[in-house]
């Protein structure tokens, strides 16, 4: 299956917020993104359909393993590339925005290649 940019990033807010708290809703993931209710609403349905979330009677939202897989890989991405970036000399927060949008469009070949780079050079943790 094939996820747009959107609903990776939605899969890794759910991913990040569930980190730090046990109930996450779908205002808090507005919260995160600065996204409308009803646009969390559209994008968590599509997420449900792909079997990627799923939530209780209360609102609580909640990653399946397929979900909670796939948010970890884009997380990976995220914190290896935004590393790499300020290693560079990239100042941390344009290294964050950067990697969110590099992330997403990488082929898993490549990301592999950076990995494994990173790894020699001492840049992956």
């Amino acid at each position: 299956m094939t996820l747009r940019e959107s609903g990776e990033m939605y899969l890794e807010t759910i991913y990040i917020l569930s980190q730090t708290s046990k109930a996450v809703r779908g205002v808090d993931i507005g919260a995160y993104m600065g996204f409308s209710k009803p646009s969390v609403s559209r994008a968590l349905g599509i997420l449900k359909k792909d079997g990627l979330v799923m939530s209780d009677a209360q609102g609580y939202v909640k990653l399946t393993d397929a979900g909670e897989q796939r948010a970890k890989h884009i997380y990976e991405r995220h914190l290896l590339l935004t590393q790499m970036l300020v290693d560079l000399g990239v100042d941390e927060k344009v290294a964050a925005e950067d990697a969110c949008r590099i992330e997403h469009y990488l082929s898993d070949e490549t990301f592999a290649a950076i990995k494994a780079h990173a790894k020699k050079c001492g840049s992956a943790k």
